[in-house]
Formats: structure tokens, sequence, C-alpha cells
């Protein structure tokens, strides 16, 4: 009980995030898919569900498609269970866990063991790590910052980093905003809302 279940795709955040994306009223919208602002509304707040015509109208005025769109709905479940020994991603010396299934604004991915150090990161949103046991270094803006047992690291967007861990069987928990999430505002524009 409580676990996800397949529900119906929740479109209207997708449509939303690709017309934010493109920086379109919800005006401009309608004029090119022929559909009314009132209704284009109603989508985006879930309170209508586009048929398969008016969601390829809605793709084409957004430049993209229809599948595109669907890909990038959230799941309409709001409450999602992931079991302890759900999906673990193993390779030698290490294995990645995800603790969210879907696509949501939020990613968290628990990691066991060692990590490719050699490999640098670099998140367009905000990520925090969080040392539930072990050891971890980061390297982040030319520093290295030494993490242990319940120590969290921030980093926001655009921050080249990586790290490894310094004690066996480490466990660290990641958590990061998603990539099609434009959580990054234009700075410039700050305080003019």
């Amino acid at each position: 009980m409580g676990d996800h279940k397949e529900q119906p795709l929740r479109v209207g955040a997708a449509v939303r995030r690709q017309r934010r994306a493109l920086r379109l009223t919800l005006a401009v919208v309608a004029e090119r898919s022929g559909l009314s602002v009132p209704f284009l509304s109603q989508v985006e707040n879930e309170r209508a569900r586009p048929s398969r015509s008016s969601l390829e109208r809605v793709a084409d005025a957004l430049g993209t498609t229809a599948a595109d769109l669907l890909a990038a709905a959230d799941p309409a479940c709001s409450v999602d269970v992931v079991r302890a020994d759900a999906g673990a991603e193993f390779t030698p010396g290490s294995h990645a866990r995800p603790l969210v299934r879907g696509h949501h604004q939020l990613h968290a991915t628990e990691f066991t063991g060692d990590h490719e150090e050699a490999r640098e990161l670099q998140n367009r949103n905000d990520k925090l790590m969080y040392v539930a046991d072990g050891g971890v270094e980061v390297e982040a803006e030319g520093r290295a910052h030494r993490l242990g047992r319940g120590d969290t690291l921030y980093l926001t967007g655009g921050v080249r980093h990586r790290w490894r861990a310094t004690v066996p069987d480490t466990r660290v928990v990641v958590v990061e905003v998603a990539g099609h999430v434009d959580a990054v505002e234009d700075r410039r524009d700050f305080g003019k809302r």
C-alpha cells in the first residue's frame, strides 16, 4: 500500500516549463496553436486534459513534439515509495540507487562505495550532497573539501566539481534540482517582479 501505481501523466507542467523556457505568453501560444488562452491555462493548471490533436497543436506552437511533452510530463501521483531493494545500478566497487522515480523537479540518488573521481561534473541547477556514512573529498572552485558522516555540501548550478570516497563503503545521498527545471534565474531581473 502507498507504492507508486501507474497514474495519468500531468502534461500541463511540461507545457508550462516549455513555454516559460521559450519566454512565451499564453496569448502567443494560443495564437500559434489556434487554441484559446483559457483552455491553455486550464491545461497548464491540470484542470483540462488536451486531446491528442490539441496536444500536437500546442507542441507545434512550442517548437517541440507531443511525444517530448508527454515524456517530460509529471506523474499524477504525489506520493511514491521507493523500496530499499529497488533499482540499484551496480558497478565494481560501487552502486547508485535512485531515491526518486520518474520525471520530477528533484532527483535524489544514493551512492555507495567508490565514485568516478576523474569525472568532472557540472549541473545546470543546484545540488546538495549529504554523507550518510564514511567520507568524501569534493573538489570545487579550486578547493578541496573533506566531508565526514553527517556533513553536507551545497553547490549552486554551474559549479564544476568532482568527488571521491575516502573511506570504504561510503554512502552519499545527492539531491539536485532536475535539469529540465529552469531554477536558475537571470540575476539581472532579480527584484523587478
